[in-house]
């Protein structure tokens, strides 16, 4: 959804819309419409400039995306996920 590269279902986070918030779904069981983003926190930053998570849940208005990023953060600082700007592209 934010850098558009495509790339492994396995290596993607499956987000869900639960009441207005993103939630990841990291063992992709939540139900309802998904979607999929590079854990990494300037692919999120990519989705929010574009606007995409909207579009992507067919929803109308703002989505609040805290707990995503504070998951996304937590997986940083554990080094499970990628950093901003570290030059990989998948």
């Amino acid at each position: 959804m934010g850098c558009r590269v495509r790339t492994a279902k396995s290596d993607l986070l499956r987000l869900v819309a639960v009441e207005g918030s993103i939630v990841p779904d990291p063992h992709g069981r939540r139900p309802g419409r998904g979607a999929s983003l590079h854990p990494d926190l300037g692919c999120l930053e990519l989705a929010e400039r574009r606007r995409a998570f909207p579009r992507a849940f067919r929803l109308a208005g703002p989505l609040d995306v805290s707990a995503l990023r504070e998951h996304l953060e937590a997986l940083v600082a554990e080094g499970g996920g990628r950093e901003v700007g570290n030059g990989s592209d998948v």
